[in-house]
């Protein structure tokens, strides 16, 4: 089993750096994301009991009175960084500018998903995953479209 010092890459490509003891993560160590994030923590018989989540774009999650995008303020980490941007060219997404979505696909966070074919690629397009019906139906709902249809505005009678 694997003990000491040392590293070990997950199937999904994610590291993990740090102590192991009997084939487990114990004591300091970290995760590092395909996405460039960063799971930094204490473990204790591979699980953690103390740790901090910082996103590949530096933000750090907080676990108490997580205030990041709420109703009261709802800027992207970068407009926070850099202040917001005039009217008429704000910011769509955290990343400036943002990515150019494929046709009929939605960017879900990961990757870009196609409702047609229900799978879902990562932003180099290779494959990640194919979506349930509880996924699909949240992505749908909530994630960002390529837009496929022209919208016009229509004033008021």
């Amino acid at each position: 089993r694997m003990e000491g010092q040392g590293s070990y890459t997950l199937p999904t490509g994610t590291e993990y750096r740090g102590a192991l003891r009997d084939g487990m993560f114990e004591g300091e160590g970290e995760l590092r994301f395909p996405n460039g994030s960063v799971y930094r923590a204490a473990w204790h018989r591979g699980v953690p009991v103390q740790g901090k989540y910082t996103f590949a774009d530096g933000l750090e999650y907080e676990d108490k009175k997580w205030h990041y995008c709420d109703g009261y303020d709802r800027r992207f980490y970068t407009e926070i960084c850099s202040g917001l941007k005039p009217a008429g060219i704000s910011q769509l997404t955290n990343l400036d500018p943002p990515r150019k979505i494929p046709k009929g696909c939605y960017d879900c966070g990961d990757g870009f998903y196609n409702p047609e074919t229900r799978v879902i690629v990562d932003y180099k397009l290779r494959f990640l995953r194919n979506a349930d019906d509880e996924e699909h139906e949240w992505i749908i709902r909530t994630c960002r479209k390529a837009w496929d249809e022209t919208i016009e505005h229509k004033p008021k009678p």
